[in-house]
């Protein structure tokens, strides 16, 4: 595929400025043109377009990591910011978010922790994070909305997608994850090794790229449409160019690739071995950033191409690097069998192809340039007596980067050992914790220690290139095995699999506002057309299920008792006491529930779970009684009550023990004790209880609503930003099943009742598209508090 004439770039420009490797860059949008990079070399600098001639000014240098940055990305302009702002993330563990204007961060995120290797920005604010903590982070503002769990290894990769409240990680589990308002909705399959880079192409598809050195093209609903090979070393960087489906890929082999039409359409190599990060500039220039920190742009536009000066000095440069066989950039390599000089009259059959040739016992690399018709030399190639290991913290061990990964043999037969090292590390205190975790003898550790500091002799931070025999296995590069394999976890909960949802850790208590509520029961409002002040939310007590039959009630556990194994029979005098209880907390009687009663009702409700129903039924109704809540939600007891009342709600379950526990779970809301209960628990029991979504049962779904309505009373008393995401995820996801139009009723109010009075809450129940899912409901005719509930949320929204 020969490219047109002008389609091929060339340098634009050179920028120095960084001290070390760059590691990651991003359009900027402010000033036009612009973008910002991020260094090994602890700071970020801004750069614009040079009016004069084809370069950039560094506009100014951003610090506040006390470590490596390694990503960053933009913050799009909002009232407050309206030039946006920049987020970087670092090997501090942190975030920073700066101004375009000023050199200190404007505040800092912490909550990951290791590394933050990626971050991409959504609608409202909303900011994600990967981490090798193996976790991603939601943050909205300066707070932490959601953590995203279910990887095995770091997220060296993170995607916002158009569509609200999708997002994409991508993991050195060599999997890639799409989660759906905190919830992983679907697990991708297919990369032979860690993921390293994400770009989205559309609503609907998008790109990765891994180590394994494809490329690989995916549709969102799950199916790998494409695979892309070229590059021959780790793919550490994509992006995709505006407005079309070509894109550009960066990586170990030294090169840049611009792909068209699903074709590598033309290589550029540079005189670095790791080629670490790319963006594309809105007039479709490439920015590449690579570990000789210089910067280099490439253009299509022979305006903006650099002299003939330029460009000769960037073949000189090229033509002296040193390309280290063992990396396997250029094939199996057998000096004695290569061409001489002669070699180079022959034209090259595709772009970016390399020749070897040797000269005077030396061997040099040449790559054909179509659009010049010439061979273009790129390095000499030299045979090390020991590899040579960069500092560019390139060595991968369990799916993070390190300077070193050396192997130890402890004893001749034994098993060697991996110790994974930075040159900023305590010798002495990497030695002990190898030995610890490896549970070998401490009397090692002057060994060890002495070991590792013979081999890292003289390795400052700043000596990028310093040489020396190294002695690992190979060529320095330990590649992680396929140990992380499977994507089920041991630790896993057994309901949602591997994505399990986790709130963030901020919470700042804020006194409860709002007038008061003149609810006077869920369902006995009946709509005029004359009122239309909002009497739905903030929601200010709980719900109960409260209808009864005691009856009824216990002739079920009556007939069944008959038919239950004789360890499990209840005797007469058990029934006489249940009764009692029941009348006692169903006000049929003024007395108060004994704790005979209570243990009776604790030997009823542990019975088999085929009949237990009518026993779950009495402890929904008396749990309601004060003496009954204190009882079974007070610090002595709760931890049997949830776990019993968690059982019955896998869906797995009889469908009667799932309502019954839910239903028993809302009552739990009418005291303080259940309230702190609830509360405390909220993670799990949410977490749980969103399981019993799945069973299409009308009942089931409405008391879930219910569930998550007395979790937003609550929470609209005490401002947990943690719970409240937790709580909008959970309505966000059951919206999507729910149909009976009291369940969808109860969802808005508790919607209603969660970001009255609360900015932030707004924001975030925006970035998961939950006023889109909603808005259906604002022309529902009967019964008319769907519609007026409805329309009182969308303009909060």
């Amino acid at each position: 595929a020969m490219a047109g004439e002008g389609s091929t770039f060339r340098l634009r420009c050179s920028l120095l400025g960084h001290g070390q490797d760059v590691r990651g860059l991003t359009c900027g949008l402010f000033p036009e043109g612009g973008f910002v990079s991020v260094s090994r070399d602890r700071t970020a600098r801004l750069w614009a377009p040079d009016g004069l001639n084809r370069g950039f000014t560094e506009m100014h240098c951003m610090s506040g990591h006390s470590n490596f940055v390694s990503c960053v990305c933009i913050i799009p302009p909002s009232d407050l910011y309206p030039r946006g702002l920049i987020a970087t993330g670092g090997n501090d563990h942190n975030i920073c978010i700066f101004t375009v204007d000023n050199p200190a961060p404007l505040y800092v995120l912490k909550g990951h922790k290791n590394t933050v290797c990626s971050l991409s920005s959504g609608k409202f604010g909303t900011l994600l994070s990967g981490s090798w903590d193996t976790t991603a982070k939601v943050w909205l503002n300066d707070r932490c909305m959601m953590t995203l769990q279910g990887h095995t290894a770091a997220i060296w990769a993170v995607k916002i997608l158009p569509e609200q409240g999708l997002m994409l990680t991508g993991s050195a589990d060599k999997t890639i994850k799409l989660w759906k308002a905190g919830r992983c909705e679907r697990t991708f399959t297919g990369h032979e090794d860690c993921v390293r880079g994400l770009a989205i192409l559309s609503e609907m598809e998008f790109l990765s790229c891994a180590n394994d050195a494809s490329v690989r093209r995916w549709q969102i609903s799950g199916e790998c449409l494409q695979v892309y090979y070229g590059h021959t070393n780790y793919i550490y960087s994509i992006c995709v160019f505006p407005r079309c489906k070509d894109f550009v890929t960066t990586g170990e082999d030294r090169s840049l690739r611009i792909w068209k039409q699903g074709e590598c359409a033309q290589t550029i190599r540079l005189p670095a071995q790791s080629v670490w990060c790319c963006c594309v500039l809105d007039n479709g220039d490439i920015v590449v950033g690579a570990s000789d920190g210089i910067i280099r742009v490439f253009t299509e536009s022979l305006e903006r191409t650099a002299s003939a000066e330029e460009i000769q000095a960037f073949e000189n440069e090229l033509a002296q690097a040193s390309i280290d066989p063992k990396t396997g950039d250029l094939g199996d390599i057998n000096a004695d069998d290569l061409p001489g000089r002669e070699h180079l009259k022959d034209p090259g059959t595709r772009d970016g192809q390399t020749r070897l040739i040797k000269d005077n016992g030396k061997v040099e690399a040449y790559q054909w340039s179509v659009s010049e018709g010439r061979w273009i030399k790129i390095g000499d190639v030299v045979g090390s007596s020991g590899a040579t290991q960069q500092t560019s913290g390139k060595v991968l061990f369990e799916g993070k980067e390190y300077d070193y990964v050396f192997t130890i043999d402890v004893n001749e037969n034994g098993p060697s050992y991996k110790l994974p090292y930075n040159i900023t590390d305590d010798p002495w205190l990497t030695a002990y914790n190898f030995l610890q975790k490896n549970d070998l003898n401490p009397m090692f550790l002057d060994q060890v220690a002495k070991f590792i500091m013979d081999n890292t002799k003289g390795q400052t931070l700043l000596s990028t290139n310093s040489q020396f025999s190294d002695p690992f296995t190979g060529a320095g590069r330990y590649v992680p095995g396929s140990s992380s394999g499977s994507s089920t976890i041991p630790g896993a909960d057994p309901f949602t699999g591997a994505g399990r949802y986790v709130p963030g850790s901020a919470s700042n208590a804020v006194p409860p506002v709002g007038g008061v509520d003149p609810f006077t029961g869920m369902g006995a409002y009946q709509s005029t057309a004359a009122k239309v002040e909002n009497i739905y939310f903030p929601k200010k007590d709980a719900v109960t299920f409260d209808q009864a039959n005691p009856t009824q009630i216990l002739g079920k556990l009556k007939e069944l008792n008959g038919s239950a194994a004789e360890e499990h029979k209840l005797t007469e005098d058990d029934l006489i006491i249940l009764e009692k209880l029941l009348s006692a907390t169903c006000n049929t009687s003024a007395e108060t529930p004994t704790a005979q009663q209570l243990q009776t009702l604790w030997r009823a409700v542990n019975w088999p779970e085929d009949i237990v129903f009518p026993a779950l039924d009495i402890l929904r109704l008396s749990v309601r009684h004060p003496t009954v809540n204190e009882n079974f939600c007070s610090e002595k007891e709760h931890v049997q009550f949830i776990i019993l009342l968690l059982k019955f709600l896998n869906p797995k379950g009889k469908q009667a023990n799932q309502l019954l526990a839910l239903r028993a779970l809302c009552n739990c809301f009418v005291s303080n004790a259940g309230q702190k209960l609830m509360m405390e628990q909220r993670d799990e029991i949410m977490t749980q209880a969103i399981e019993t979504k799945s069973g299409n049962n009308k009942n089931i779904h409405i008391a879930l609503a219910t569930l998550t309505l007395n979790y937003a009373v609550c929470l609209h008393k005490v401002n947990n930003v943690e719970g409240k995401a937790q709580c909008l995820s959970v309505i966000s996801t059951v919206m999507e099943v729910v149909q009976d139009l009291e369940a969808i009723f109860r969802l808005l109010v508790a919607l209603g009742t969660l970001i009255s009075d609360d900015a932030n809450a707004v924001q975030l129940a925006k970035s998961l598209g939950v006023d889109s899912q909603i808005k259906k409901y604002a022309s529902v005719s009967e019964p008319a508090k769907v519609k007026e509930c409805c329309r009182f949320v969308l303009n909060l929204l």
